[in-house]
């Protein structure tokens, strides 16, 4: 099934497969707030060590198979496997959006 994710959020995605957090850390506002495994990280370096961090830790691949909208925020079902410990588990990463950015993401099991 094919959905159809707002073009930020979409490119955070296909950010995330290259492995580069300069490129996912591009699609944030300056001061994004990411919440993920129980921690904060305010503004845009904060999530470019958050998504440097990650990246170093395990290999992992996210698919997106579910999307709904609830007020200001986009909600995203995705499958995640990997290297990690729990691996395959589905995550709801909520999207906050301003403009063409991402104002704040948090991951949710």
């Amino acid at each position: 099934m094919t959905i159809h994710l707002p073009a930020p959020i979409a490119s955070y995605f296909d950010a995330d497969k290259t492995g580069s957090a300069d490129a996912v850390a591009g699609w944030f506002t300056e001061d994004a707030v990411v919440k993920d495994e129980g921690r904060e990280h305010h503004g845009r370096d904060a999530v470019r060590a958050w998504k440097t961090g990650a990246a170093q830790s395990f290999s992992y691949a996210v698919e997106p198979f579910a999307m709904v909208s609830d007020g200001d925020q986009t909600i995203v079902n995705s499958h995640l496997t990997g290297d990690f410990p729990g691996s395959p588990v589905d995550l709801r990463y909520v999207f906050t959006l301003s403009g063409d950015k991402i104002a704040a993401l948090e991951i949710r099991p």
